[in-house]
This record gives structure tokens, sequence and C-alpha cells, in this order.
């Protein structure tokens, strides 16, 4: 498995979606807002979260990975 080294801004970037996708998942189990401004606050997170940490796992993936380093026997 390659390994991969993370500057400043790519662990922050992990740990902002990290914390969005967290507080979207925790919108949704929250008791203190109304159902439907907690369904829409949780499910907005959780998208936003998900949807901006695929798209930077797989560009830090292809931008670290070596040629040839998926062909490697473990």
């Amino acid at each position: 498995m390659p390994r991969h080294q993370f500057t400043t801004p790519e662990i922050a970037m992990i740990a902002g979606t990290r914390v969005a996708l967290g507080m979207g998942i925790g919108m949704l189990l929250s008791g203190r807002l109304s159902r439907d401004q907690r369904k829409a606050a949780g499910v907005a997170l959780l998208i936003v979260g998900a949807a901006s940490t695929v798209p930077f796992v797989v560009s830090l993936v292809h931008s670290k990975a070596q040629p040839g380093d998926w062909n490697k026997a473990a």
C-alpha cells in the first residue's frame, strides 16, 4: 500500500469535511431543533461533507500515487 505525506492545507481540508459530515449527522440526531429544521440542516451539512470529501480524496489518491503503485503485490 502506498504511503502518503499530507500537507497542512490537505489535513485542514480533510478535517473540515469530517466536521461538516459529523455536524450533519449530529443535527439529524439532535433534539434541539424542530423536526423540519433539524432535517433540513442535517441533510444540507451531510451532503456538503460527503460531496466535498469524495472528490478531494480521489484527487489526493491520484496526485500522490506513483506509476505502478497499484500493481505491486502486498
